[in-house]
C-alpha cells in the first residue's frame, strides 16, 4: 500500500521517469522562442474560453508554473468571463484578449497555446502553433479527418514542440496504476474492451439568422469551407454536423476509446465497422444519436464503443466507462479508479481515486467532466516542456485513437465494414470511404507542414 502511494504522488508531480509515453526528446535552439528556465513561467494563450476553455482556462491558471497571458475568441461575450475566472484563480492575473488567433501566433511572449475551439479548427491551429513556434495543448479530437491528424504529428515533430491532446485519463494515476496491471497479466490475456457513452440530448433545428454582433462568423468558419450562418449552431450543436464536427464519437468516445486502446495495448485495427443512426428524433442531425462502432486488432483483440445520446440510461451503473474482458476475468473503469472481476463476476479487487472523489468523471458535464484529471494532465503538460520530454497523451498516441473513432465514422458513413492497414491505419481497397480521408478546405486555409 505504502508502494501505491509514493508510485500516485510521483505520477501527481509529473514525474518524467513515471510518465506514460515519457521518451525524452531534444529541442533545437533553434526551435524556441525563448528557453523556459527551471524557475520561469510558462505563458499560455487559451484559445477557445466559452465553455471548456473557459473551465480550463483557471485549471491553467492554477499551476504554479503557468500563467495564461491571452484569452482568444471570436465570440467578444466569452473574454470578461474567462479573464473573471482566472482572476479567481489567481488575483494577481491580468492576461490580454484577443480575438484572432493568428495575432496570438505572433505574439512571440506566448510559449504555449490551449485548443478548445470546434473540431475544424483543432488540427490547422495545432499545426500553425507548432510552426509559429508554440507548444500545443489541443483538446479532442486531435483532428476533424484523418490526414489533418498525420500533418498535426508531422508539425510536433518537425518543429520539436510538445503536443498534448486532451486525454486526460492518460495522467489518472489510480487509472495508470490499473492498465499496468493489465499489462502484466491482472487478468490474464485481454482480448475485448467494451466502452460506452450516454446521454440525454434533444433535438437541433437550425434556422436562417443574421450573424450577432458579437460573433466573427468568418474566423469562426476558418479552416472549413464557407456556409451561410444558422441559429442554433454556435456554440455546442455543431458537434452533429460533419462540416464542422465529428459526432459522438469523437466528441465523447475519444476519451473511453482511448483508455481501451491503452489497456489492449494496440495501434490500429484490420477491420472496422459501424452500425446505428439518428434514430430519437427527426430533425437536423446528421451524424448518429445511436451507434456501435467495433474494430478488430491484430493478435484476436477487438475492441466496442457503444453510443446512446439521446437515452440516458446507464450501463453497469455508469454513464461512460469501459470493461476489459480476459482469459481469467474482467476490469472495469469510468475514471480514475478500477475494479477487478474473476470469470464468476465476483468483485476481488477494487482500487478508488484518490482524494475526495477528484478522479471521478462526470460524464454528462462539458465544461470539466473531471478537474481533478484535468490539473494532472496540464501539470503533466508544462512538466514536459520543461524536460523536453513527450507528454503522457503526446499528439501520436492521441491520433491512433482519434482515427480509430474516425474510420468508425467513415464505415458509417459508407454504409460497410473498412478493411485497414493496421501498419498505418489507413483504408484498403475502398475508393468512396478512402475519399473521407481528407476534407476540402477554405482556399488560403489549407493545412500545410
Amino acid at each position: 500500500m505504502e508502494k501505491r502511494r509514493e508510485f500516485i504522488k510521483k505520477i501527481a508531480a509529473g514525474s518524467a521517469s513515471l510518465a506514460v509515453g515519457g521518451t525524452a526528446f531534444g529541442f533545437s535552439a533553434k526551435s524556441y522562442n525563448r528557453i523556459i528556465g527551471a524557475n520561469e513561467l510558462v505563458r499560455v494563450a487559451t484559445i477557445g474560453v466559452n465553455s471548456r476553455g473557459n473551465s480550463m482556462g483557471g485549471t491553467i491558471a492554477g499551476q504554479k508554473n503557468a500563467e495564461v497571458a491571452t484569452v482568444c475568441d471570436v465570440d467578444e461575450r466569452t473574454i470578461p468571463k474567462a479573464i473573471a475566472t482566472i482572476k479567481k484563480v489567481k488575483a494577481t492575473a491580468s492576461p490580454k484578449s484577443e480575438k484572432d488567433c493568428r495575432k496570438v501566433l505572433e505574439d512571440k511572449s506566448i510559449d504555449a497555446i490551449y485548443i478548445a475551439t470546434p473540431d475544424h479548427w483543432h488540427a490547422p491551429l495545432t499545426i500553425m502553433g507548432c510552426q509559429a513556434g508554440k507548444h500545443v495543448y489541443v483538446e479532442k479530437p486531435l483532428s476533424h479527418n484523418p490526414h489533418e491528424g498525420e500533418l498535426a504529428i508531422a508539425a510536433a515533430r518537425k518543429y520539436n514542440k510538445v503536443v498534448q491532446m486532451g486525454a486526460q485519463r492518460r495522467s489518472a494515476p489510480v487509472l495508470t496504476e490499473g492498465i499496468q496491471q493489465l499489462h502484466k497479466g491482472i487478468i490474464g490475456r485481454v482480448y475485448l474492451a467494451k466502452a460506452w457513452y450516454t446521454n440525454k440530448r434533444k433535438a437541433t433545428v437550425l434556422k436562417p439568422g443574421t450573424v450577432p454582433s458579437w460573433l466573427d462568423y468568418e474566423l469562426w468558419q476558418g479552416p472549413a469551407p464557407r456556409m451561410p450562418y444558422k441559429e442554433g449552431l454556435i456554440h455546442y450543436d455543431w458537434h452533429w454536423f460533419w462540416h464542422w464536427g465529428t459526432g459522438e464519437a469523437l466528441n465523447n468516445g475519444t476519451h473511453e476509446v482511448d483508455v481501451a486502446r491503452w489497456g489492449l495495448n494496440v495501434d490500429f485495427p484490420t477491420r472496422v465497422t459501424s452500425v446505428g443512426g439518428r434514430y430519437e428524433f427527426k430533425d437536423d442531425w446528421e451524424t448518429p444519436d445511436t451507434q456501435v462502432i467495433t474494430m478488430d486488432y491484430p493478435g484476436r483483440v477487438s475492441l466496442m464503443w457503444e453510443s446512446r445520446s439521446s437515452n440516458g440510461r446507464k450501463i453497469e451503473g455508469l454513464d461512460r466507462g469501459i470493461i476489459f474482458y480476459g482469459e481469467n476475468g474482467s476490469l472495469d473503469t469510468g475514471g480514475d479508479s478500477y475494479k477487478v472481476y474473476d470469470l464468476d463476476g465476483k468483485l476481488v479487487k477494487e482500487i478508488k481515486s484518490v482524494g475526495d472523489g477528484e478522479g471521478d468523471v462526470q460524464g454528462r458535464n462539458t465544461a470539466s467532466p473531471s478537474l481533478g484529471m484535468d490539473n494532472l494532465h496540464v501539470a503533466d503538460f508544462l512538466d514536459a516542456i520543461k524536460n523536453n520530454r513527450r507528454p503522457n497523451c503526446d499528439v501520436e498516441l492521441g491520433y491512433k485513437s482519434v482515427v480509430a473513432m474516425q474510420l468508425g465514422n467513415i464505415a458509417w458513413r459508407v454504409g460497410r465494414d473498412l478493411k485497414i492497414d493496421p501498419k498505418n491505419g489507413h483504408i484498403i481497397g475502398d475508393k468512396e470511404a478512402q475519399k473521407l480521408w481528407s476534407r476540402d478546405y477554405e482556399k488560403g486555409w489549407e493545412p500545410k507542414v
